[in-house]
């Protein structure tokens, strides 16, 4: 018989079989994690996420059509900030240490921002803002966060914010910049006068500083400084990002927020070709979000080049020309509304736009001093009443409607129609054909053209009647030639011009001598190049070819693009007829007798225009001083091309508000010939 187990033998049994029973426990739940889950968890513990980086390339150059340097890159120092997922006390701590390494201007701080950076700077005292009746609605739920948060805003007073030093300022402005940056998105936080000291003493402590990078950025320089300025745009800065107008259209042609485009007129017609294709890096993470491990998978592109047509040193001697002018025009007598001239030089057969000048003039508000300031712009954004210029297209409508045929002749006395003055050429000019209409700008020749296209009839002191439709035939017809229309060139915001909207049968022999419709610069070059050319309407270019990268430095890319003439459309009339118009304007410029003779007469080669005066009432930027009643000015204009017989260009001028009363300063011509001249010269 076995002896009697004593209580503390249960005891222990009872202890062991209990470890048994745990151990049992663990072992199958181990099993089940092992053999059931086994491969799920190994899968979260392995799980990475990759985050693509686009770092961005310089953009591509611009050129002269003689591949001179226009617009180039010119590298420079910066200090980048990449947000690996740091929360804002993280932030906070890069902020303080960078501060001390770098000076950072504060010009961009916010009286918002100085008190986020107070609240997050002094919680203890922003906390004390708050009333123990606000923590109590707020517990209650009766408060939100951001009314809380708002009334600590509304309460700190300007006294707490002059608390801050420069240095705290400074470290508010990288903090600041931190915060804008998306994620795993290099952010600028210093791209501007960065030191060699600065750059080195980021560079030896970017282990203290999470995100922090020294790298080598671009920004845009100008080889001709202020020259066409306007034409060649503007690249928006690392802080502006996109353009908010713009925002919407980049975000969907997957730009990012902070991206640096093209903004304006060149850079932005052209951004697809300039921005190139960034640097592609890939971020790799754990699930919480540490960066592992980074790999570059593109290396990136810069942008392609693009080759103007413009030929700038062409362009710097046609804006000092209209400087020099516009400064000698000021100084006669009735002048005092003029401020502008605009030149155009295209080449008639390709539209390549060889120069595209504008000038005006601004008074300082303060100083009381004028300035020239840069305007080529205003050659397709601002229309103007040109006068006699338009008098070609309105003969060719004549022949093309059959209102009148070559060798037309027309007494030039004035027309009395009843209830209106006399409407009459400068002078009478005896009996003319269209040639010699067109030579002596004769406006009679022009109002029975008119009435003839609208099947009226003349009759002296009697009212006259014309078809309702008289005033889209002539339209539709000038649109032919590219007045009243876009003419389609590469740059946004072109105008179309002013259509008056009076139909009554008077304004339709304003209409035929250009005191009715309004017109712009570039327009009138483009109708000289069609009656240069032979009677085709060509797109106007300012990009004539694309350029790849260059292969080695100081070498051009090889060309990616070019562009051909594009023909619009054609004016759809005779040779004949076309030659009496040539003829008519060869002429004016270089026969006796001619409006543009006395200018142009001795000429060597061989120029063929029409000159021209409009009666304008003045809409410019003293305006308001006149009231509702606008005072009365004269415009002078100019069309022409040359060779005559074989044209190598065409040149539209324009200067608005020229004068008022009798002394024509004729700056319209003086500007054409000295242009001409030069290009001839050159």
């Amino acid at each position: 018989m076995s002896p009697k187990k004593t209580p503390l033998m249960i005891r222990i049994n009872i202890l062991f079989f209990l470890v048994f029973i745990l151990f049992s426990l663990l072992i199958l739940r181990l099993g089940i994690i092992q053999i059931v889950h086994g491969e799920d968890y190994q899968r979260e513990i392995n799980r990475k996420e990759n985050y693509a980086v686009h770092n961005p390339v310089p953009r591509g150059r611009m050129l002269d059509r003689d591949y001179r340097i226009v617009v180039d890159n010119e590298a420079k120092k910066a200090i980048t900030y990449t947000n690996e997922g740091h929360d804002q006390n993280q932030k906070l701590k890069i902020a303080e240490e960078l501060a001390k390494l770098i000076d950072k201007e504060t010009d961009h701080i916010r009286e918002r921002d100085k008190k986020d950076y107070w609240i997050l700077k002094n919680p203890d005292r922003a906390e004390n803002l708050i009333s123990a009746e606000e923590r109590k609605l707020f517990k209650e739920k009766k408060l939100t966060d951001e009314q809380i948060y708002q009334r600590k805003l509304d309460r700190i007073t300007k006294k707490e914010l002059e608390e801050f030093k420069k240095e705290d300022l400074e470290e508010l402005a990288i903090f600041r910049l931190l915060n804008i940056g998306t994620r795993f998105s290099p952010q600028i936080i210093k791209n501007e006068n960065v030191t060699r000291e600065e750059f080195a003493a980021v560079s030896e402590h970017l282990e203290k500083l999470p995100g922090i990078n020294t790298t080598i950025d671009w920004e845009r320089t100008y080889l001709y400084d202020k020259t066409i300025r306007s034409l060649l745009g503007a690249v928006s800065s690392t802080e502006e990002g996109l353009p908010a107008d713009q925002l919407d259209t980049f975000l969907s042609r997957g730009y990012r927020r902070n991206e640096r485009v093209g903004k304006s007129y060149l850079e932005n017609q052209y951004e697809d070709i300039l921005h190139g294709k960034d640097e592609k890096t890939i971020h790799i993470t754990d699930k919480k979000g540490h960066l592992l491990q980074t790999e570059t998978t593109y290396s990136g592109d810069r942008g392609k080049d693009i080759v103007l047509a413009i030929d700038m040193e062409l362009q710097k001697k046609v804006d000092k020309i209209i400087e020099e002018e516009l400064l000698s025009a000021k100084k006669k007598q009735g002048t005092h509304l003029l401020d502008r001239a605009y030149v155009v030089l295209m080449d008639p057969y390709t539209g390549e736009v060889l120069t595209m000048s504008g000038k005006r003039i601004i008074t300082d508000k303060e100083t009381g001093k004028r300035e020239i300031i840069d305007d080529a712009l205003g050659n397709i954004t601002t229309t103007y009443n040109v006068g006699s210029t338009v008098k070609g297209a309105t003969i060719l409508t004549g022949y093309k409607t059959g209102a009148i045929h070559p060798r037309t002749f027309f007494d030039d006395k004035g027309l009395k129609i009843k209830g209106t003055p006399v409407k009459a050429s400068y002078a009478y000019l005896g009996v003319l054909n269209e040639v010699d209409a067109l030579k002596k700008s004769s406006n009679v020749y022009m109002f029975h053209t008119a009435i003839k296209i609208g099947n009226g009839q003349y009759q002296y002191n009697e009212p006259i009647d014309l078809d309702d439709n008289v005033f889209d035939t002539i339209r539709n017809s000038f649109a032919s030639f590219g007045l009243g229309v876009r003419t389609g060139i590469d740059l946004p915001n072109e105008q179309s011009g002013y259509q008056g909207t009076s139909r009554l049968p008077g304004y339709a022999l304003d209409l035929v001598i250009g005191q009715y419709d309004t017109y712009s610069t570039m327009q009138l070059a483009q109708y000289v190049s069609a009656i240069a050319n032979g009677g085709y309407r060509i797109q106007p270019r300012m990009v004539k070819e694309i350029l790849e990268p260059e292969v080695a430095l100081g070498e051009k890319g090889p060309v990616y693009f070019s562009f051909k003439p594009k023909v619009l459309n054609t004016i759809d009339v005779k040779t004949e007829w076309l030659q009496r118009v040539q003829l008519g304007f060869k002429k004016a410029l270089t026969e006796h007798g001619g409006t543009g003779y006395n200018f142009f007469g001795s000429a060597p080669y061989s120029p063929a225009g029409k000159t021209g005066t409009a009666e304008a009432f003045y809409d410019g930027p003293l305006r308001n001083k006149y009231g509702r009643i606008p005072p009365e000015v004269l415009n002078l204009s100019l069309v022409a091309y040359a060779p005559s017989h074989s044209p190598k260009v065409a040149m539209a001028v324009m200067v608005p508000w020229a004068f008022q009363g009798k002394e024509d300063h004729k700056a319209n011509l003086r500007i054409g010939r000295r242009v001409l001249d030069v290009y001839f010269q050159n």
